[in-house]
């Protein structure tokens, strides 16, 4: 841990504190972070937009979960920053949320005749860490963030989403799944992390 900690600050939409820090391992490089305090029992780090953060119980130092998962929060950074440099390279659509909606159900239609299934309600609203997602009611949230995306990777998303109505699980059998469309399914999630960096940063 750095020797200078700058102090908590708050989040002035959730009333909780977080600290931006950093911590290195050895002579490695500097690791920067940001760390957040939740009324959590078991502490977590997650990457959004590209940033690591330390989900953290009050009172709680961070020092150990980072150690411990430093070489996952290398990986994940060389992967981001691969994905960040893909980014510079894609153009967007601009498309209205109307417009959005009708394609989206003109890809629904054709998917409910490949799965056999029905989504029950479609919604539409931004999400902040989320391309889409489904419910147990078999409800369907777009994020309205996919209106700027090429078409190939909306069918991704709702095929992605349809399949967890089979397979909840990202396991042998939803990759299977997967495979019966998007052969190409590897790129085609780089590619959406590529376009959330892009988007999230405009």
């Amino acid at each position: 841990m750095s020797k200078e900690t700058p102090a908590p600050s708050v989040d002035k939409t959730t009333g909780k504190q977080s600290q931006t820090k950093n911590i290195r391992k050895e002579q490695e490089n500097f690791i920067n972070f940001v760390t957040k305090y939740r009324n959590i029992k078991f502490p977590r780090l997650e990457f959004k937009s590209g940033e690591l953060e330390a989900i953290m119980p009050y009172c709680k130092d961070p020092t150990g979960i980072l150690q411990k998962h430093m070489d996952w929060i290398r990986k994940k950074q060389e992967f981001i920053i691969s994905c960040l440099e893909a980014a510079k390279k894609l153009e967007t659509v601009k498309r209205k949320k109307e417009q959005l909606e009708s394609l989206i159900n003109k890809i629904l239609r054709r998917y409910y005749k490949d799965l056999n299934l029905k989504v029950n309600k479609v919604f539409y609203r931004k999400m902040r860490t989320k391309w889409a997602s489904c419910s147990s009611k078999q409800n369907l949230t777009i994020n309205t963030m996919m209106r700027h995306l090429p078409k190939r990777q909306i069918e991704y998303i709702i095929y992605h989403e349809l399949v967890h109505m089979i397979e909840k699980k990202h396991n042998d059998r939803f990759w299977k799944l997967i495979l019966k469309r998007f052969k190409n399914h590897k790129k085609m999630e780089m590619s959406l992390f590529s376009y959330w960096f892009l988007l999230n940063s405009i």
